[in-house]
């Protein structure tokens, strides 16, 4: 065993579990004091929720050994392949395992993925959303859709001479057919798309909140979302630079991106806010920097640092601009999911078509690795829209999914949670 390369994976596998608080003092500063704890515990559910279904079974959806089709593990979903079910095999390879890395450490790594996926798609229900509601569609969404995304790009299986032997169909699949595969280093498609692509079903589904127009609600705690985004930036490094699976070379490139590429892309965020409206603030700059770690996640070890400092002013501008679109598209959106994490997610993937290291079309002057790029997002974002939104449906009009009009006006946390965020006097 590498115990060097296994405490790197267990550190950041912690890091990226503290991403997801991180989110709920990001998503709960920009919510109304009456809605910060539904805002917040959405968040905490995702942790308790994905985390058991991981366990016991999402592991062996996501990372069963995958066919050549590439398209869903051979045995997981079905349960075939009994090893990967409560992550017995891994569990039992513990203690010795076949290669430098213990499975169970990528098992506890990944976890942390679906689990901060699953908590994105919440800030765009925020404010009106049933908290059981939200669980029955967390659970749903992360079983149909997430573990079989995650199998897609981030599974494979490789042969003696260390090249791809099989593996999800947007990496492997894409190898075959294209010559080259999906470029995804940390969760752009898997992650980012994929959550802001059911947040913009959802948010279509519940509907509107009370009172919905520009400038209509305030963020009710801006040193809250600078804790949350100075927390996710801070797990952010494990989530990027751990996904090389060891503290090498790539690790620190994906390492450094993750530092410049927000960086950039807050300056830039603010810099249009100031020509936009006259100011730049504390929320806009949080923002930044959360829409720079969207996108540079896909592409933090196929860039240069210089590629990756252009990629986030790119992704700052597009995404300053992107918040304003659920106004004239009549979408409410509540926190700008859609607006930065599947457009920042877009982004960084479509950039990687042109500027990643090699592939890229300004090194290789093909497109294949722009059109691998394209599909992949486009499939991921189909995919995820259309399930979220049947789901969100189904659970709307059945058991109801958005709570009762003067119960959002009275304010969430009381009706839903029987607490407030603030008591100010007894």
């Amino acid at each position: 065993m590498d115990q060097g390369n296994t405490g790197y994976m267990l550190l950041s596998a912690a890091l990226v579990l503290l991403m997801t608080p991180g989110l709920a003092f990001f998503y709960g500063g920009l919510v109304k004091a009456k809605s910060v704890i539904s805002m917040m515990m959405m968040s905490f559910g995702a942790i308790g929720l994905i985390a058991v279904l991981w366990v016991i079974y999402g592991y062996a959806i996501a990372f069963s050994p995958a066919g050549e089709d590439g398209l869903i593990g051979t045995g997981g979903f079905l349960g075939f392949d009994s090893s990967n079910w409560f992550l017995d095999g891994a569990w039992q390879e513990a203690a010795a395992p076949a290669g430098g890395l213990p499975v169970i450490a990528f098992a506890a790594f990944q976890a942390m993925f679906a689990i901060i996926t699953v908590a994105l798609i919440s800030g765009a229900i925020a404010d009106r959303a049933k908290f059981g509601s939200w669980m029955i569609f967390a659970a749903l969404w992360a079983t149909i859709v997430y573990f079989p995304v995650a199998s897609w790009v981030f599974n494979f299986t490789l042969a003696d001479d260390g090249s791809f032997a099989s593996g999800g169909w947007l990496t492997y699949g894409m190898q075959t057919w294209l010559g080259t595969g999906l470029i995804d280093f940390a969760g752009g498609t898997a992650v980012h798309i994929n959550a802001g692509a059911a947040a913009l079903a959802l948010a279509l589904v519940l509907g509107k909140r009370v009172g919905f127009a520009k400038g209509a609600t305030k963020p009710h705690n801006p040193p809250f979302v600078l804790l949350g985004a100075g927390l996710l930036w801070f797990g952010w490094f494990g989530f990027n630079a751990g996904s090389e699976l060891a503290a090498d070379g790539t690790a620190s490139i994906a390492f450094l991106n993750t530092l410049v590429a927000p960086a950039a892309a807050l300056l830039a965020w603010i810099i249009v806010e100031k020509i936009k409206d006259g100011k730049a603030t504390s929320v806009g700059a949080a923002s930044g920097a959360v829409a720079g770690l969207v996108a540079i996640t896909p592409a933090c070890a196929a860039l240069t640092p210089a590629w990756a400092i252009v990629l986030g002013v790119v992704a700052g501008a597009i995404c300053a601009l992107a918040v304003d679109l659920k106004y004239k598209l009549g979408f409410d959106d509540s926190l700008d999911v859609v607006g930065v994490h599947l457009v920042g997610g877009l982004v960084g993937t479509l950039y990687l078509g042109f500027f990643a290291n090699g592939t890229g079309m300004i090194y290789s002057g093909s497109g294949t690795q722009l059109l691998v790029q394209a599909i992949a997002a486009v499939s991921v974002m189909v995919f995820s829209f259309v399930v979220a939104w049947i789901l969100g449906f189904a659970i709307e009009k059945t058991i109801g999914f958005r709570v009762k009009n003067e119960d959002e006006i009275a304010g969430v946390d009381l009706a839903v949670h029987g607490e407030e965020g603030y008591v100010l006097a007894d």
